[in-house]
């Protein structure tokens, strides 16, 4: 399975103009385009608006949960997964992301917490298993510190405890490249972090090679997600948007590949687990009547992310509207900063956040025209695509739990999901309750949904957890 996270319709058709730019090519299409056979709703039981973490779970367990579960269920219960089913019946299975392994869609196929943010807790699993189950075989991404013992510079843990030596230990494969996500594609150094196509190469020719070796493994379930796609929309950032959507299409080239040269018994599913920013390819910038059109080049000459300039900005040991201009000018490709714009940028008290979501809506994302209605999530359809065995069950307008049913029923593993979910429920013990829902407006009633509640989230913590 491969998960384009944040990736909704809009994003498909700048991704598809940004292609062509980016690749000299005079043709806008994409790796995608003719695998499309539908699209996946989105919702989660606790809002139309779905998180990462209930929307990656709709596919791991075939069921609805709340913003925040971590494979486990509406009423807070343990939900064996699709991978933990196919490791339980002898398949080998692995995880490639670029966000840290242990973030809400990897976690949500090999862990099971009650609250997303529970990370050390998760890594714990994702090397041992839970309730004496098989673990994952490859995991490849970033988040060492949840890995590292707390006498490490780079843990965030509580306790001294070694994971990567205890995984090591274990005889699986993981890697984790860099202390949090790995880096946008559009700032990553080739030399310290490979890219996402490369990770996903490799762990297909590591899971193949075990199931060659051993007659008794009947195959592997690998699971791929562009992590860093939803990051930069939560940034506004379409230069960082556009080229990890470009990798993603390269990414799934390589898997296409491999799935033709096995066609006979492979299946490739691609979809995203909800939309992030409200993309919108046409933006009111003034207010005369507005032109028709966005700008792709103005996207193409950004050479670093939103965040990546935010941090230089503040590195600056003098933030004169100079140094600021030069600076725009180098990495934007920008040379028309307005007053107002300069007197943001250079001001001494701007955070990161405030300065990466300014740096990729105000700055870039005006001039290319391109509008943006939230930094967070919307609650739009999202494409599916698939192509392989048996993609015409998948055809339509489905939900998201359909996705996951798919999955299951394709590898046959429903009773033992089954089985296993009552193996969980009846060892495992929560370290952690619930994390307590923010408090919003009263919830809206919708036919056949019951309550949904309103759900709101602390703009400082958008790019690193949803």
């Amino acid at each position: 399975m491969m998960v384009s996270d944040g990736f909704g319709p809009a994003s498909e058709t700048f991704g598809r103009t940004m292609y062509a730019v980016l690749t000299n090519s005079s043709i806008a299409a994409t790796p995608l385009d003719k695998l499309l056979v539908g699209q996946s709703r989105t919702r989660s039981t606790s809002s139309l608006v779905t998180d990462s973490a209930a929307g990656a779970t709709a596919f791991s367990c075939a069921q609805k949960s709340y913003n925040g579960a971590i494979a486990v269920t509406a009423d807070e219960k343990p939900c064996a997964t699709v991978l933990e089913a196919a490791a339980a019946l002898g398949y080998k299975t692995g995880l490639v992301v670029t966000s840290r392994i242990t973030h809400a869609t990897p976690a949500s196929f090999n862990a099971h917490v009650l609250w997303r943010d529970y990370e050390n807790d998760i890594a714990e699993q994702q090397v041992h298993g839970v309730a004496g189950l098989p673990t994952t075989d490859l995991m490849l991404g970033g988040g060492r510190r949840h890995f590292l013992p707390q006498t490490h510079k780079e843990s965030v843990r509580d306790d001294d405890r070694d994971l990567l030596a205890e995984a090591r230990a274990r005889g699986f494969s993981l890697g984790v490249f860099t202390p949090d996500h790995m880096a946008f594609d559009l700032d990553r150094n080739p030399a310290k972090e490979p890219s996402l196509a490369e990770m996903a190469q490799r762990a297909l020719e590591v899971l193949d090679q075990a199931v060659e070796e051993d007659d008794d493994v009947p195959g592997f379930f690998l699971m791929v997600e562009g992590s860093r796609i939803d990051m930069a929309a939560h940034s506004n950032d379409p230069g960082a948007h556009a080229h990890d959507i470009a990798m993603y299409y390269r990414t799934v080239e390589v898997v296409k590949q491999w799935v033709d040269a096995h066609w006979e018994s492979t299946v490739m599913v691609s979809t995203s687990d909800h939309e992030t920013g409200g993309l919108s390819l046409a933006r009111q910038v003034s207010a005369k009547y507005p032109e028709y059109k966005w700008t792709p080049s103005t996207v193409a000459r950004q050479r670093k992310s939103a965040h990546y300039v935010g941090k230089q900005l503040l590195a600056l040991e003098k933030r004169s509207p100079k140094h600021v201009t030069s600076l725009i000018a180098d990495l934007f490709g920008i040379i028309d900063l307005t007053p107002a714009e300069l007197a943001y940028l250079t001001s001494p008290v701007r955070t990161l956040s405030e300065l990466e979501y300014f740096l990729g809506d105000t700055v870039v994302s005006t001039r290319a025209e391109l509008g943006w209605a939230t930094h967070g999530h919307s609650a739009v359809d999202v494409n599916l695509y698939a192509h392989g065995q048996g993609v015409d069950a998948l055809r339509g307008n489905v939900e998201n739990t359909d996705v996951g049913k798919f999955l299951h029923e394709y590898l046959g593993v429903g009773e033992v999901m089954q089985e296993l979910t009552q193996v969980m429920r009846a060892n495992v013990t929560f370290k952690h309750p619930t994390m307590p829902p923010p408090k919003g407006e009263p919830g809206l009633v919708v036919a056949g949904m019951g309550r949904v509640e309103s759900d709101e989230v602390e703009w400082a913590r958008m790019a690193g957890h949803f």
